[in-house]
C-alpha cells in the first residue's frame, strides 16, 4: 500500500527545514531506522554531501538516520533496500534528468507503489503527479522525458503562490502558467500553498495543512479546495 507524504516545501518562513512536518514525518517514518535520500534537485547548486547534512540534521531530531543515494555504489540497489525514501527540492529538471541518468525513475515509482513509504518536497513533490510540466523551475538541463513517478492521477504546482492585486510586478502569475499548461494538456493541476501537503496511504489522498489549495481543470473555473479535502476521486 503506497504511503506518501507530498509537501510544498520543506522550510517555512522563519523555521527550521522540516521543522512544520517533523510530527508528521516521525509518525510517517515510524517502522525506519534510516531512510535514502535523494539531494539531485541541488537547491541554490549546493553539493549532494552539503544537502544531505541537512536532512541529517532534521531528521537526528526524530531519531532516524539518513544516507544520501550517491553515497552507494549503485543506485537501484539502494532505492531497492530503502526503508524510506526522501527527495528534496531544487531544481525539477536537474533532478529529473538525474533519475532517468541513474535509471530509477520507474524503479522509485515501483518501490514506493509496493509500500516504501515516500516523502517528497518541493521538486520531489513535483515529480510524485504525472508529469514535471507544472514546475516552477528554469530549465537548466534538458531530461529524456517529463514524465514522473505517476503515484498520484494528476500533476502539482508546489508553492503555489495567488495573484498579488497590490503588486506592480507585470510577470505571469502562477494561475496563467497553469492555463497555458492546460491550452495543451487536460490533466488537472493541483497548486499547493506554502505549509499544504498531501497524504497518500493507498488510493486514498488527503489534503493536510492549515490552508486551501487550488485546483485546476482544463475550460473550468478554478476550485479551492478546504483542507481534509478528499482528491482520490481527481483525474
Amino acid at each position: 500500500m503506497k504511503s506518501i507524504i507530498i509537501a510544498s516545501t520543506s522550510t517555512l518562513h522563519g523555521g527550521e527545514y522540516l521543522e512544520y512536518l517533523l510530527p508528521t514525518l516521525e509518525v510517517h517514518f515510524k517502522n525506519c531506522k534510516t531512510i535514502l535520500f535523494i539531494p539531485y534537485a541541488r537547491p541554490s547548486g549546493i553539493s549532494h554531501d552539503e544537502y544531505t547534512q541537512k536532512a541529517v540534521q532534521a531528521f537526528a531530531k526524530i531519531n532516524i538516520d539518513v544516507k544520501g543515494i550517491h553515497e552507494f555504489e549503485d543506485p537501484q540497489t539502494a532505492v531497492k533496500e530503502a526503508e524510506g525514501i526522501f527527495t528534496g527540492g531544487g531544481n525539477t529538471f536537474l533532478l529529473v534528468s538525474q533519475l532517468y541518468k541513474n535509471n530509477i525513475m520507474q524503479l522509485v515509482a515501483e518501490t514506493v507503489k509496493n509500500g516504501t513509504p515516500y516523502l517528497g518536497s518541493s521538486a520531489g513533490s513535483n515529480i510524485c503527479g504525472l508529469s514535471m510540466q507544472t514546475t516552477n523551475d528554469m530549465p537548466i538541463i534538458y531530461p529524456p522525458s517529463f514524465q514522473t513517478l505517476g503515484l498520484i492521477p494528476f500533476n502539482l504546482n508546489p508553492h503555489y503562490l495567488d495573484a498579488d492585486l497590490q503588486s506592480k510586478h507585470m510577470g505571469e502569475t502562477r494561475e496563467t502558467r497553469i492555463k497555458e499548461f492546460h491550452a495543451f494538456n487536460s490533466i488537472p493541476v493541483l497548486g499547493l500553498r506554502e505549509g499544504s501537503w498531501l497524504e497518500v496511504k493507498g488510493e486514498k489522498i488527503i489534503l493536510k495543512g492549515d490552508l486551501k489549495a487550488r485546483l485546476f481543470k482544463k475550460n473550468e473555473t478554478p476550485q479551492e479546495l478546504e483542507t481534509e479535502s478528499d482528491l482520490s476521486s481527481l483525474k
